[in-house]
């Protein structure tokens, strides 16, 4: 049986909410992130033309509006793709009820609530801090969440002698990181270090033993005063 591929896309820049975690905000693509997934498009048939891939014909995305409008940019600009799948599984690391607050307001609340103690430093970056509040989850939990939607969906893939199959996943890049972490990708401490192009595949092989490996796009490489970012 045939290894298949599975390519992790980070979505475009967006308009957002200054100095908020990114998680659920609701807006839409900068005309640079249109950009940016339009080059993607370029480099992913750039990748299949290299490599022989053929697409899946349905690209799954974070149900936020930067991923699926990245996701709808790709299938309008590749052969093959026929409709873009919405998932809220793929969505970035959710703060739950504080969702599009900023950091600044979230510490005040932490602060004043008296069941609540003050969150570690590097909270936002911590991969198994997990905020206090209703439907919160830490780094680790989103990624394994990620992971898991992108573990079954490979598993049920058709498979056939001869084809490289490319599936394509339009989400969240440190949503990714962490998922790329549980299916044995990244080791934890390459977490922190690396980042992700806007919109620049991220390809991996699956074989028939469900083992994973890099093998096409470039992880980007984080500078001292990047925290984690979708």
């Amino acid at each position: 049986m045939i290894n298949q591929y599975a390519a992790f896309i980070r979505h475009g820049d967006y308009d957002q909410i200054t100095d908020a975690p990114s998680a659920y905000q609701p807006f839409a693509l900068t005309p640079a992130g249109v950009e940016q997934a339009e080059e993607g498009a370029d480099v992913l048939q750039s990748l299949i033309d290299k490599h022989g891939y053929k697409l899946d014909p349905i690209i799954d995305s974070s149900s936020l509006l930067r991923a699926w409008q990245t996701a709808d940019i790709l299938r309008q600009n590749l052969d093959g793709i026929k409709r873009v799948n919405g998932f809220d599984r793929l969505a970035e690391r959710g703060v739950g009820a504080a969702a599009n607050l900023d950091v600044a307001t979230i510490e005040e609340i932490l602060e004043i609530d008296p069941r609540f103690e003050a969150p570690p430093q590097n909270w936002k970056s911590n991969s198994y801090y997990r905020l206090p509040f209703i439907g919160a989850e830490s780094l680790m939990e989103a990624g394994a969440r990620v992971a898991k939607h992108v573990r079954d969906t490979m598993e049920n893939l058709p498979k056939a002698e001869g084809r490289k199959t490319l599936k394509l996943f339009v989400g969240h890049g440190a949503a990714f990181r962490h998922a790329a972490h549980h299916l044995g990708v990244l080791a934890f401490e390459e977490i922190a270090k690396l980042s992700m192009y806007h919109a620049s595949p991220v390809v991996f092989e699956v074989n028939p033993n469900g083992r994973w490996r890099h093998v096409a796009g470039k992880w980007k490489v984080r500078t001292p005063k990047e925290g984690f970012t979708d």
